[in-house]
């Protein structure tokens, strides 16, 4: 490593921490060049062979795990989710996308790759994500989606079921012990 201050070769590294995900290297270093020994920091990232995105218009870029986060940031706006959340669940995506070992994919299918994760840490946040990649062009789209997360959630009631139970004369009546 070249010093960033006198240009020299020689250091030495007095300290080596792994970020939380793994994905990152941080070294302290000393600089032993010639009457330098001043300290600096680097990172290492390890690189791995991620595949080309197919945008919808054809283009392909790089993979870039921020395009991810930034999409997510904007579906849990004013969201009980934290960055750190989104940052992991990003991070989980492209660790299943690498591990895909594929040279090139549609941005589509990232989205969709997403979307399960989403679903488990935000409903409201996945309805949102899910019209952009799903394409929602009105409300049918919206209200199939809809149905889909209530079908699959029989343990909660929406609102206008637990207003019907409040106002049912039965309601009241514990288990077992209904009238006829």
């Amino acid at each position: 490593m070249r010093c960033p201050f006198c240009a020299a070769f020689e250091d030495k590294v007095i300290e080596t921490r792994v970020s939380r995900d793994g994905s990152e290297i941080r070294r302290r270093r000393e600089c032993e060049g010639e009457g330098c020994g001043r300290r600096y920091t680097t990172y290492e990232r390890i690189e791995e062979s991620m595949p080309a995105v197919i945008k919808s218009d054809g283009r392909r870029e790089p993979f870039d795990r921020t395009k991810i986060e930034r999409g997510l940031q904007a579906s849990v706006a004013k969201r009980p989710v934290s960055r750190d959340q989104i940052a992991t669940l990003a991070l989980d995506v492209e660790r299943e996308i690498g591990e895909l070992g594929l040279s090139e994919i549609k941005a589509r299918e990232i989205g969709e790759h997403v979307l399960p994760k989403l679903k488990a840490l935000d409903q409201v946040a996945y309805v949102r994500f899910a019209s952009i990649y799903r394409d929602f062009s009105d409300l049918e789209g919206f209200e199939k989606e809809l149905a889909a997360i209530r079908g699959e959630d029989t343990g909660r009631h929406d609102l206008a079921e637990l207003s019907d139970e409040s106002t049912d004369e039965h309601a009241a009546v514990p288990s077992g012990e209904r009238a006829s």
